[in-house]
C-alpha cells in the first residue's frame, strides 16, 4: 500500500508505515473488543507518540530504568493505550494479549498507567492535570542535580515530556505548575497539548475558550505549533526544536482530531471512550490497509514489529554512549563523581547523627513543634536529600534554610519558593520524588492541606518518599478564626491508604520521628505540628524506639491497668495532667502517647498489646480534632474528647476551652468510661 493511501503522511519506509499502521488499529480493536476503554486520543496521537519513541525520546526499552533517560508522562492518563502500545511495539516487555486484557483484573495494562505496575510507566496518571504539575517537579529536580554535579557536562541533561490533554490545561494545577515553571526558567521540560477541542460532555468551546497558546507565552514558555498530527515530519522537526535549550519550557501545541481516522467518530465527543461499533472498526481497518475482520495479532506484521524494535538497538547505542561519556567525566571530575555517586547512593549515617546532636529544651520548657522541627530540617540539610520548601509560609512553618532560592538563573538553590500555589507544590513534590533521590518536602498551614490532596493521594498510590509539614495544628491557632483552625484534617488525612500521618507531643517526639523517616524512607508522611508552645516532656533517653512503634505508655500508675487515656500531639500534655489527678484518687492509669496511628497499627500485635492491653477496657483518647478514627482504638464503650464543630475567633485557650478539650472535660469523659463495658473493635 501507498504512502498516500494511508491516514498519515511523511518521510517513512512501508516498514515503518507498517508499524504506525499497528499503532493506529490496535486501540480501535481493543476497546471495541473491550466495550470500554479510550480509544479516540491513542489512535489520533499515534503518529505523534510513535515519532517520539522512535526518533527522538532518549531512552532504552531494553533498560526501562536508565538513570540517563528522558522522562514521558502521559497526563491524559485515560489514553493508557497511546502509551501501551508504544510500550509494546519498541520492546519494553509488554505483549501483545497484554494489550487485549486491558482494564481488566490483575494485567500489566490497567485503566490509566501506575508506576512500577508497567515497564515504561514513569508515573500513576488519571486525575487530570496532576502529569503537566508533576512533570514540572521532575524538570526541577533533574536540573538540580545537573547544577550541583555537573553543570557543563550532558550526561546529566535529559529532557523531561509531559503529554497533555484539554481537560489537563483546564485544571487548575497545571496553571499553577505551569506558571512556576515558567519563572523557574525549566528548559528541560516540554509539554505537549493535544489540542483536539474534546471533551467528555461536549465540545472545548463550551466551557473552554481561552488562548491557551497565549496564556502560556505569558507564562514564559517558548510555544511551538504543530499543524497536522498525522505529518511525521512536521511532528519530528517540531519536537527536535522543543527538546533544545533556549533557557524557557516549551508548550508544544498539536491540533490534532480525536478518533481519526474514523469517518464517523472523528472529533466528536463520543470519540473519547467506548467502543466505535463493529462495523466502524472494520472501517478503520480497512482504511489501514488490514483485512475489515481481522484480528489483533494480524495488525502487527512481522516487518512492522521487526522496525519498531529497532528501538532496542537504538536505546542501548544511546546508553552505551552515555556510560562512556559518563566514565570519562569521572575520569575527568573525580571530586564531583564521588559526590554525585553519594548523592546517588544515600547513606543515613550523618544525617542521624546530626539529629542526635540537637539539643532539646529543657523538659518542662514551653517550646511549639513546629520550632524543633525547623531546627531538625536545618540539621538535616547539608547531610540529607532533603530538599524542598514552602506555600510563602516558610517563616511561619519553621522550614527556612540558609542558602538562597531556585531561580532560573540558580537551578542549584538551596529551597524553592512555590509560591501561593499549595496544589501545585503538592504535585511538584511528586515529581521530584520519582526523579529521586531527593527526599522532598514543603510546607503550609494544615488547613490548606485540603488543596493539596489530589495529589497527596497520588503519592500515596505511588508510595513516594514525600514529606508534607502542616503546622497551625488544631483551633488553637487562635484568632486568625475558623477559615484557619483544622478540625477535620487530621482525621480525614489519616484515611488516606498508604499516607502515614504523624503529630509529635513535644520536641523529643520531634527528632525522633525524623529518625525514623531518614532510616525509613518508605511512603509519604503528612507531619502535623503546632503554632501553640506545649512543654517538653520527655528526655531523649531510649525515645526513639517508643516513637517509631507510632504509640507507648508515656506514663502510668500502679499497673495502669484500670483506665488508658490516649492522646497525640498538644494533647499529650492535657492527658498527663488528668492522669495524675486520677492517679491522686487511685486510679491505675497510663497515658499513652500516640504520635502516629499508622505506624502503631503497623507494629506487631505482641507490642500492641503491651502499651494497651485488651484487659484495659475503660479507654478515653483526646485529640483537638474530629474524633471519628479514635473509637477504634477506644471501643464502642469508651470516650472520644475531640472537636465536632468549628472553631471561632479568639485566643487559641479561649478556643480550645469552648470547644471541650479541657482537664475538666477529659476528667469527666474518664470517670464516666471507667467499669463501663467496653466493645473493643
Amino acid at each position: 500500500m501507498s504512502d498516500t493511501a494511508l491516514p498519515f503522511s511523511g518521510n517513512l519506509t512501508p516498514t515503518e508505515a507498517d508499524s504506525l499502521r499497528a499503532a493506529i488499529a490496535i486501540p480501535a480493536h481493543v476497546v471495541q473488543a473491550k466495550g470500554h476503554g479510550h480509544g479516540g486520543t491513542a489512535m489520533a496521537l499515534a503518529p505523534l507518540a510513535h515519532v517520539l519513541y522512535q526518533r527522538i525520546l532518549r531512552h532504552n526499552p531494553g533498560n526501562p530504568d536508565w538513570l540517563g533517560r528522558d522522562r514521558l508522562v502521559l497526563s491524559a492518563g485515560h489514553a493508557s493505550l497511546l502509551l501501551y502500545v508504544q510500550l509494546f511495539l519498541t520492546g519494553y516487555g509488554l505483549e501483545l494479549d497484554e494489550l487485549a486484557k486491558s482494564r481488566t483484573l490483575d494485567s500489566r495494562t490497567p485503566g490509566h498507567p501506575e508506576l512500577r505496575h508497567t515497564p515504561g510507566v514513569e508515573m500513576s496518571t488519571g486525575p487530570l492535570g496532576q502529569g503537566v504539575a508533576s512533570a514540572v517537579g521532575m524538570a526541577l529536580a533533574a536540573r538540580r542535580e545537573r547544577a550541583l554535579f555537573a553543570p557543563d557536562n550532558e550526561i546529566l541533561n535529559n529532557t523531561i515530556w509531559a503529554i497533555a490533554g484539554d481537560g489537563c490545561m483546564q485544571e487548575g494545577v497545571s496553571g499553577e505548575a505551569s506558571s512556576l515553571a515558567g519563572t523557574l526558567g525549566l528548559d528541560n521540560l516540554v509539554v505537549i497539548w493535544d489540542d483536539n477541542n474534546v471533551t467528555i460532555d461536549s465540545t472545548g468551546e463550551a466551557a473552554f475558550s481561552e488562548d491557551v497558546r497565549a496564556r502560556y507565552a505569558a507564562y514564559g514558555w517558548r510555544v511551538l505549533e504543530i499543524n497536522d498530527a498525522s505529518n511525521l515530519d512536521e511532528i519530528e522537526a517540531v519536537l527536535t526544536e522543543a527538546q533544545s535549550r533556549d533557557g524557557r519550557p516549551t508548550f508544544v501545541a498539536v491540533r490534532s482530531v480525536i478518533g481519526a481516522p474514523s469517518a464517523a467518530f472523528s472529533g466528536k465527543p463520543a470519540a473519547h471512550s467506548g467502543g466505535f461499533g463493529d462495523d466502524e472498526v472494520a472501517a478503520i481497518k480497512t482504511s489501514l490497509g488490514f483485512a475489515a475482520d481481522a484480528p489483533l495479532n494480524d495488525l502487527v506484521t512481522d516487518d512492522g514489529l521487526c522496525f519498531a524494535r529497532q528501538a532496542l538497538t537504538r536505546g542501548q547505542a544511546l546508553e552505551d554512549k552515555w556510560n562512556a561519556d559518563l566514565g570519562t567525566w569521572k575520569a575527568a571530575n573525580p571530586e564531583a563523581a564521588r559526590a554525585w555517586h553519594a548523592f546517588r547512593t544515600p547513606d543515613a549515617t550523618a544525617a542521624l547523627s546530626a539529629l542526635n546532636d540537637i539539643e532539646l529544651p529543657a523538659v518542662g520548657t514551653p517550646s511549639a513543634t513546629r520550632k524543633l522541627n525547623s531546627v531538625a530540617i536545618k540539621a538535616l540539610q547539608n547531610v540529607s536529600s532533603l530538599w524542598g520548601g514552602s506555600a510563602d509560609l516558610a517563616g511561619s512553618t519553621g522550614v527556612e534554610v540558609p542558602g538562597s532560592a531556585v531561580t532560573a538563573s540558580n537551578p542549584g538553590g538551596e529551597f524553592i519558593r512555590f509560591g501561593i500555589r499549595e496544589h501545585a507544590m503538592a504535585a511538584i513534590l511528586t515529581g521530584i520524588a520519582i526523579q529521586g533521590p531527593w527526599r522532598p518536602f514543603a510546607s503550609t498551614y494544615l488547613v490548606f492541606s485540603d488543596y493539596m490532596r489530589p495529589s497527596i493521594r497520588l503519592a500515596a498510590l505511588m508510595q513516594l518518599p514525600v514529606v508534607y509539614v502542616f503546622t497551625h495544628d488544631s483551633v488553637a491557632v487562635g484568632e486568625d478564626g475558623p477559615t484557619h483552625q483544622p478540625v477535620e484534617q487530621v482525621a480525614s488525612l489519616r484515611t488516606v491508604p498508604g499516607l502515614d500521618v504523624v503529630r509529635p507531643a513535644d520536641a523529643a517526639e520531634v527528632v525522633s520521628v525524623w529518625k525514623r523517616l531518614i532510616a525509613q524512607p518508605a511512603g509519604p508522611t503528612a507531619l502535623v505540628f503546632s503554632r501553640q508552645d506545649v512543654p517538653v516532656l520527655h528526655e531523649r533517653d531510649d525515645l526513639d524506639a517508643k516513637v517509631a512503634h507510632g504509640g507507648y505508655v508515656a506514663w502510668q500508675h500502679g499497673d495502669g491497668l484500670d483506665l488508658a487515656l490516649i492522646a497525640t500531639g498538644s494533647e499529650v500534655s492535657l492527658a498527663l495532667e488528668a492522669a495524675e489527678a486520677l492517679a491522686a484518687d487511685g486510679v491505675g492509669v497510663r497515658v499513652i502517647s500516640m504520635p502516629s496511628v499508622e505506624w502503631f497499627a503497623g507494629s506487631d500485635a505482641s507490642y500492641r498489646e503491651s502499651v494497651l492491653p485488651a484487659a484495659i477496657t475503660a479507654r478515653v483518647a483526646v485529640e483537638a480534632g474530629r474524633g471519628d478514627g479514635w473509637y477504634r482504638w477506644v471501643g464502642l464503650g469508651g470516650e472520644v474528647v475531640s472537636v465536632e464543630e468549628f472553631g471561632e475567633s479568639g485566643s487559641g485557650a479561649q478556643v480550645m476551652a469552648r470547644r471541650g478539650i479541657t482537664l475538666e472535660a477529659v476528667l469527666d469523659a474518664a470517670r464516666r468510661c471507667q467499669g463501663a463495658p467496653t466493645l473493643l473493635r
